[in-house]
């Protein structure tokens, strides 16, 4: 995050009954963030390294309920 000005938040889960399944929610502080990030070579890095890995993506866009609240 402290690399990425736009990153707002990350955060990961694996599911306690599949722990191979994992969510992962990234909270950007707008669209023109997000596509910097997706952009970044850290993150081409990973996704290159995890396309065998990744079965489902899904991107959803979203409104904060609470604008700026950081989660620490």
């Amino acid at each position: 995050m402290r690399l990425e000005p736009g990153v707002r938040s990350l955060y990961a889960v694996s599911e306690m009954e599949r722990p191979t399944h994992f969510t992962i929610l990234e909270i950007y502080a707008d669209r023109s963030a997000y596509e910097a990030h997706i952009k970044s070579a850290h993150f081409l890095k990973q996704k290159t390294g995890t396309k065998d890995m990744v079965k489902s993506l899904e991107l959803i866009d979203t409104v904060p309920l609470v604008v700026d609240m950081k989660i620490k």
